[in-house]
């Protein structure tokens, strides 16, 4: 089971078709939130509901300044072979990424350009964890994720025909000169240490962001928010005046 807190991302979650099992609030709490929508949606799906005393909520809740809002949903579906590849796929790898505040951005921008799923290879974080549903705004519950080892994501991305785009500086070719139109993946490396030489090693194409300054990189939230939307760039039909 996994746990969600607060108003957003439950939302989110139930318009996404999480069927919660329990669902807990606080009237004290609640604030301007209309309860009975939530409340409604979530009883509809079969969800035990409890009211709780402010006392009570904060011993229950995980997050400083709660809202009022928390529910025990099921486990994030991860599985890789549920992925469906098409000419249009996009997908951003993360290898590696320890910090669930990443993840959680990295989501957020995939839901906004509609990436077909977000990959983590290697995992060190997972799905589940509150502060990655917190950072995500609960998108991780609308955009498909998956959990894997590097050796099988590699190797389903090279038996579906998926383009590897592996992102570091170490190159002279710019994101904005590799074609991403087709099935591509955006390989990002952990915060520390960048892609491993599994990733770096293959044939793969390497592209970098240009960099002006006197730093080599950005975030990876950052880095997956540029290539993405260069991604997105390159399939918008440009408008002609």
């Amino acid at each position: 089971m996994t746990l969600v807190e607060g108003y957003e991302e439950l939302d989110l979650a139930l318009r996404a078709g999480v069927r919660p099992r329990e669902l807990y609030f606080c009237p004290a709490l609640t604030g301007g939130a209309d309860p009975r929508q939530v409340i409604t949606r979530a009883a509809e799906c079969g969800a035990d509901l409890f009211s709780l005393s402010r006392q009570a909520f904060d011993k229950a809740a995980y997050r400083e300044g709660p809202d009022g809002w928390l529910a025990v949903v099921p486990d994030i579906e991860t599985d890789l072979s549920r992925i469906e590849v098409d000419s249009r796929s996009l997908f951003v790898v993360c290898e590696s990424v320890e910090k669930p505040g990443n993840l959680g951005s990295v989501l957020r921008t995939a839901d906004a350009a509609g990436v077909t799923a977000v990959i983590s290879a290697n995992p060190v974080t997972d799905w589940g964890n509150p502060n990655v549903i917190r950072a995500s705004k609960g998108t991780v519950f609308a955009v498909p994720v998956v959990s894997a080892d590097s050796g099988d994501v590699m190797r389903w991305l090279e038996e579906h025909a998926v383009n590897i785009v592996a992102t570091t500086p170490d190159t002279d070719v710019l994101m904005a000169d590799v074609d991403m139109t087709g099935p591509t993946a955006i390989l990002m490396g952990s915060e520390k240490y960048g892609l491993s030489d599994q990733w770096l090693s293959g044939r793969h194409t390497k592209a970098k962001i240009p960099m002006f300054g006197k730093v080599d990189s950005l975030n990876i939230a950052v880095s997956a928010a540029l290539f993405t939307y260069e991604a997105v760039r390159q399939r918008t039909p440009s408008r002609q005046g």
